[in-house]
């Protein structure tokens, strides 16, 4: 028995084991002497709470994409950064059209039901172009062909952008009816905060009755499972994939346009780091499953806001929320270490596998 486990236990499983146990020591040292030196008061936490929780929407939006692909394809479509900015993108001149004729405050619902409704269609579009174009060809390829590709896509797409449209930044308007705040004895919760929250929120168990209640979701489930026997089954497997390609992209527009309207920019290379995060969130929670990827966003966009401050401010690192990329994807090695599967499991079929 002795033998067996040694047998089974690496060096490589050392020394992820001494690193995990590492990261959790320092980080456990910084949280007690953050709590001890009274750096930060109860409404501070709290604040650094909501702002993440709010970051986490838009993570675990696109995340979502990312696991709805890969339940369906078995692969990680690199390129869901992309399809996140450039509906975005596009949108910022209809946002930017309807500031200036004045429109966006007499009408602002209806201007920014526009402005999403411009940036849903956008990305779908890309997006059933990559799926068409880059992907279907490569279905029966082997799996490192079309991650390969999906990164490809992923540059093209940028280079695109800057060389169609510049590769300066593009101000995104400043919406009265978003702007202010409310004020809860010390703590002050931004509007825009809060919209980002419910509006996550609601897309998210939007999402799980789609795919959980109706006929196209069940469909989506039984192509996740196995395509083959789906197919026998007369399900249209290509729409189904297309039609999850179209859902991840709609989620992933919407992010963007919160994302922009929060942040006030959008660039040709905003979906980058938002995209590896929001894979990050996907790989936290369990890739291919989608309760997982909620969940991985909400905790990567909670912990990226309270880490730093928790983690390194009693050490006496200076600017520690310089430091929330370098904690979110710590957090993940150490999340990787002891649990490689993500915090709620990865929902694999036995092919799959």
């Amino acid at each position: 028995m002795r033998q067996r486990l040694l047998g089974r236990f690496t060096l490589t499983d050392l020394s992820a084991w001494v690193i995990g146990v590492a990261i959790v020591a320092v980080a456990l040292w910084g949280t007690v002497a953050t709590l001890q030196s009274g750096a930060y008061s109860p409404t501070d936490w709290v604040s650094f709470f909501i702002f993440g929780l709010a970051q986490g929407g838009v993570y675990a939006l696109i995340a979502l994409g990312y696991t709805l692909v890969y339940g369906v394809l078995f692969m990680i479509n690199f390129a869901h950064g992309e399809v996140f900015m450039s509906g975005t993108y596009i949108a910022s001149y209809v946002a930017n059209a309807f500031d200036h004729s004045g429109f966006m405050d007499r009408q602002p619902i209806i201007a920014l039901l526009i402005v999403f409704a411009v940036a849903v269609v956008v990305s779908c579009t890309i997006a059933v172009l990559l799926e068409r174009i880059a992907y279907r060809p490569l279905r029966r390829a082997p799996r490192l062909v079309p991650l390969i590709t999906a990164i490809g896509a992923s540059f093209f797409l940028q280079y695109a952008f800057a060389r169609l449209f510049g590769s300066g930044m593009k101000r995104y308007p400043d919406v009265k009816v978003l702007s202010g705040s409310w004020q809860v004895g010390q703590l002050k919760i931004l509007h825009m905060h809060a919209i980002m929250i419910i509006a996550a929120i609601l897309m998210m168990v939007g999402l799980y009755w789609f795919v959980k209640k109706t006929k196209t979701g069940k469909a989506i489930r039984a192509v996740a499972e196995d395509k083959d026997v789906a197919a026998l089954m007369g399900i249209d497997v290509d729409r189904v994939i297309v039609t999850t390609f179209i859902v991840g992209a709609a989620l992933a527009a919407a992010a963007g346009v919160l994302f922009a309207l929060y942040n006030k920019q959008v660039t040709h290379t905003m979906g980058f780091i938002p995209g590896l995060k929001a894979f990050t969130a996907a790989v936290l929670g369990g890739i291919g499953n989608i309760p997982g990827a909620m969940f991985g966003g909400l905790f990567l966009g909670i912990f990226e806001s309270i880490g730093p401050s928790l983690f390194f401010s009693g050490l006496g690192v200076p600017s520690p929320s310089q430091l929330k990329d370098v904690i979110a994807f710590i957090m993940l090695v150490a999340v990787l270490i002891f649990r490689p599967t993500g915090l709620l499991g990865e929902v694999l079929a036995r092919k799959k596998a």
